[in-house]
């Protein structure tokens, strides 16, 4: 769909869910409270962290969130010597993202793809282990036989810290969709940041989902919109 499409289907669903708030008022209905997210489980023993820098940690989160495997996304800081950075005091870091994905589902090898698919002049890899920085030096080298222009300048550099980044620049892209948050239930802001469901729909929010992800949750929000009771708690 393109997006001029998708952008009033947007408007749309926003206007409906506007109406259901007021309607509900009006006839003494209560919205939802915000309900708690069920993914952080014992089941989060079996998962592992990789972290990358793409450049923006916006878009970079965003990125990761639709990915089939990926269960939580943090925007932050990594790469530097400078204890507790913060935006507008990077120091030598570069903003990154931290994602938490199952082996069981998708690989080191396969983020290493996602990662090339969206990377820039100042982007790094992170790796944990010599496993992972060969894995990762690997795909550098197939990167730069598919850049045959230019040098691919990407660091791989051995992951020390990261330092999450302040609550206003986590799920940055589904916090310019207020509607989205609405139909979550409007969940406080350290359960947004920890939700798988906020991961994807912030990658959702910025037009990065696969289609069929993308039709699935398309779907789920007509469903709810249909029903007038707007609480999305998977997708």
């Amino acid at each position: 769909m393109a997006v001029s499409g998708r952008n009033a289907i947007i408007q749309l669903l926003t206007l409906a869910l506007l109406a259901i708030s007021v309607a509900n008022q009006a006839l003494g209905i209560r919205i939802a409270d915000p309900i708690s997210d069920p993914s952080r489980d014992a089941s989060d023993q079996a998962l592992k962290i990789a972290v990358f820098a793409l450049g923006s940690f916006w878009r970079s989160e965003a990125v990761f969130g639709c990915v089939n495997g990926v269960i939580r996304t943090t925007a932050g800081y990594s790469g530097g010597s400078k204890s507790n950075p913060e935006y507008r005091s990077l120091g030598d870091h570069a903003e990154s993202v931290q994602v938490e994905y199952d082996p069981r589902v998708i690989s080191f090898r396969r983020l290493l793809e996602v990662f090339w698919s969206s990377h820039d002049s100042r982007s790094i890899i992170f790796t944990n282990g010599t496993e992972e920085a060969r894995l990762a030096a690997v795909s550098k080298e197939k990167e730069q036989l598919r850049s045959r222009i230019s040098i691919v300048t990407t660091q791989i550099q051995q992951l020390v810290a990261f330092y999450p980044a302040e609550p206003e620049h986590q799920k940055f892209e589904l916090k310019r969709r207020p509607f989205l948050l609405q139909l979550m239930g409007n969940l406080p802001e350290d359960e947004l940041e920890r939700s798988s469901l906020a991961a994807k729909l912030n990658g959702y929010a910025a037009e990065l989902c696969p289609p069929k992800i993308r039709n699935q949750i398309d779907a789920k929000i007509n469903q709810i919109v249909r029903k007038g009771w707007p609480v999305l708690k998977d997708v």
